[in-house]
């Protein structure tokens, strides 16, 4: 067992938050997370590009390149793997893992909310275990996702889509959205995995979610989302001759995040 596998099955879940950049990531590094995950939305929109569409392989690489080095675990979003293809997405999963990388979540959601199909999904999953197989993968499934909520989920589906993903190889499965505990609960009874839960400030807390059996508590694009709003809200305050509250890191607390040049890996093309 991997060191990251491992970390979902210690006495406390794995608490994952997760970084859109370099500094984000060595920042929540530094305060004890040993693992540290990528979020897609942060990703996608610091790049101005859309999330879930593909169209940020480049940007999620180079992002792994920088960060695959740093002294904790790295694991990345890579929405469906970027590709119908199973070959594609499990090259794509080599390529992480070459840089450093030891965890992949891959989503079966698609840019116009449908979901792709089982047997699809699943041989993505088998194609990347075959690839790298000390990968860590947590198959993510959409069908509580997105703005579903536990009222529009489908839990004959999710059954049927982790229990799919299991049998591929999958090493952890996500179902984000889903916070009702009775359904955390039935869901749990049916997996033979750890299961991923993506926190929300208006579900279930930390402790609630472990004394139920889950594994993995993801943060999402929450961190990223708050960030932004802070700053928005920063500017606003301060362009209304109002008082700015709250921390703040120094100039040069954020330079010590900083790698020096002759440090820093090639950016992939």
């Amino acid at each position: 067992m991997t060191a990251f596998a491992a970390l979902h099955h210690a006495g406390t879940p794995l608490l994952l938050p997760n970084a859109w950049d370099h500094a984000s990531a060595v920042a929540l590094a530094a305060q004890g997370f040993a693992a540290v995950g990528t979020t897609s939305l942060g990703v996608a929109a610091a790049a101005g590009l859309p999330d879930g569409a593909a169209a940020t392989r480049d940007a999620t690489l180079n992002l792994a390149l920088a960060l695959g080095s740093g002294p904790f675990l790295l694991s990345v979003d890579a929405e469906g793997g970027f590709s119908d293809d199973p070959d594609e997405v499990a090259a794509v999963a080599r390529e992480l893992a070459a840089v450093g990388a030891v965890g992949i979540n891959l989503e079966d959601g698609r840019p116009d909310g449908t979901l792709a199909p089982v047997g699809l999904h699943a041989a993505k999953i088998a194609a990347v275990k075959s690839a790298v197989p000390g990968l860590f993968v947590n198959a993510r499934t959409d069908t509580y996702w997105p703005g579903n909520g536990d009222d529009g989920g489908d839990m004959d589906d999710t059954n049927r889509r982790l229990d799919a993903y299991q049998q591929a190889g999958a090493d952890g499965v996500f179902v984000p959205g889903l916070s009702e505990p009775s359904r955390i609960t039935a869901l749990l009874k049916t997996l033979d995995v750890p299961l991923n839960i993506l926190y929300s400030p208006t579900g279930p807390t930390v402790p609630v979610l472990a004394d139920l059996g889950v594994r993995r508590i993801s943060l999402g694009s929450l961190l990223y989302r708050r960030a932004l709003g802070a700053a928005v809200e920063t500017a606003a305050l301060i362009r209304a001759g109002r008082s700015v509250d709250g921390a703040a890191p120094t100039y040069g607390e954020v330079q010590a995040l900083v790698r020096p040049a002759s440090e820093r890996p090639d950016v992939l093309g």
